[in-house]
């Protein structure tokens, strides 16, 4: 019991039946916080809706006063590393969730270097999952779930090669405290990455508490993949979308419909192979080495791709620049759609886009920042220039920055668009790894509510 500092009664005062009482109020009340876990309302039961949506009944005695604490972990199995996510989240009762903190640390190389080797894989895992043991309070492990999901790295690998890999994984996390279910080791839809990464960044910039605001698209581009998500208002998208690109997503007690497509074998990395000429999982024949326009005239060397060494040189054949675009080009041809809405709509742009663009200059490297889409093609041509008569810190830079720059004009972005780059939004990092793990908690909330 807390006192005012104001008058106190005398001892005496208290009749001895209600002093009684007092006493053993407050050793319940010790108890009831002490049991941690015990007295933690459940993931599933914080989580499973939005404002007016239907979640567990909370028993008066249980329902907590303030904000509940509740976390969530999630292992990104990427193509160039394993990141774990450890969300730390708060919640009253009937409103939507906070998010505290975040905890987040990267291993390399990803999960799908270890393919013939998967004993190997669980060293980091391990690693990673003694991260989040020591983040989230002991009381809060069993009721804190845990999931990886895997992306484009293992959506590239043979079938069996994956699954062997995610068992493994599943393994390691059943020996865990953690909540694991079934469910909790998957290759990742790529449509559901670029769904993941707009609901965390329309969840970081508020768009999702507001009903009434115009929401933000998303841009991704990964090693293997590459994605587009946004919320159409034109009938015209909606009616010219291929099949496979729009997708109804439940988040927060309401219905979206989304456009959204991810582009397998278009990320940065499997892009570069491909305008080098090579082909995915296969070494080039006889060791032959690789030419390309996109690299400096001079440039001769080894690149390692999901774990095939390549030999690759430059050739000496004109304006590196103009070759280069022409080579982007003819890789890029009738791969993607274009859409004229992404003109009208404001977009967020992470991951190689937000790297490439802070190697050469064009926004902070720690705090991101905006740009338009002809500053990718204006540094391309720059560094293309420059990489025909002196060496560069990367013989990438060149092709890295042509591909960018004609990739967001295939998807429809003119030169003129304005985006915005960034790691994190109040210091949450900006990947699909926040919005999965609320789409998984809600889905856990709407099976138990179904199952009562």
């Amino acid at each position: 019991m807390r006192s005012s500092g104001g008058l106190r009664l005398p001892r005496a005062a208290y009749p001895l039946g209600l002093s009684v009482c007092l006493l053993l109020y407050v050793a319940y009340i010790k108890w009831h916080w002490a049991s941690g876990a015990q007295a933690l309302l459940s993931i599933t039961e914080v989580a499973s809706g939005g404002r007016g949506g239907q979640r567990t009944r909370i028993p008066p005695a249980m329902a907590p006063l303030s904000h509940q604490a509740f976390y969530g972990i999630m292992f990104d199995a990427g193509s160039t590393g394993t990141r774990v996510h450890i969300f730390h989240f708060s919640q009253r009762p009937g409103e939507t969730p906070t998010l505290k903190r975040e905890t987040f640390k990267a291993l390399e190389p990803g999960l799908s270097a270890y393919a013939d080797d998967i004993e190997k894989s669980t060293l980091g895992i391990q690693e990673l999952l003694d991260v989040a043991k020591q983040d989230i309070p002991f009381n809060f492990w069993k009721a804190t779930p845990l999931v990886l999901k895997a992306t484009a790295g293992l959506r590239l690998l043979p079938g069996e090669k994956a699954q062997k890999l995610l068992q493994k994984v599943k393994e390691v996390f059943k020996a865990s405290p953690f909540l694991v279910r079934d469910d909790c080791v998957s290759i990742m839809n790529g449509t559901d990455e670029g769904v993941s990464a707009w609901i965390t960044v329309n969840f970081l910039t508020g768009r999702l508490e507001n009903p009434g605001s115009r929401n933000v698209g998303m841009l991704d581009l990964g090693g293997g993949s590459t994605q587009i998500s946004f919320l159409p208002r034109s009938e015209d998208t909606l009616q010219a979308a291929p099949p496979g690109h729009l997708t109804a997503l439940q988040m927060f007690n309401r219905t979206y419909r989304l456009y959204a497509h991810s582009y397998l074998g278009l990320g940065l990395m499997s892009a570069r192979l491909a305008i080098l000429g090579g082909v995915e999982g296969q070494p080039a024949p006889d060791g032959k080495e690789l030419v390309s326009p996109c690299l400096p005239p001079s440039f001769r060397g080894e690149w390692e791709h999901a774990e095939i060494a390549y030999r690759i040189a430059g050739q000496d054949t004109g304006s590196l620049h103009e070759l280069c675009a022409n080579r982007v080009s003819s890789v890029l041809h009738n791969q993607v759609h274009r859409t004229e809405e992404v003109k009208e709509v404001e977009f967020y742009a992470f991951s190689y886009y937000y790297d490439l663009a802070a190697d050469v200059g064009l926004i902070d490297m720690k705090k991101g920042g905006s740009l338009l889409v002809g500053d990718f093609e204006l540094a391309a041509q720059y560094v293309c220039r420059t990489a025909e008569v002196r060496p560069l810190s990367s013989p990438f830079a060149c092709m890295d920055l042509t591909y960018i720059s004609l990739l967001l004009q295939e998807l429809g972005f003119p030169r003129s668009k304005v985006l915005q780059l960034t790691r994190k939004i109040h210091n949450i990092e900006t990947s699909w790894a926040l919005g999965a793990t609320f789409h998984y908690i809600e889905s856990l909330g709407r099976q138990k509510s179904l199952a009562s």
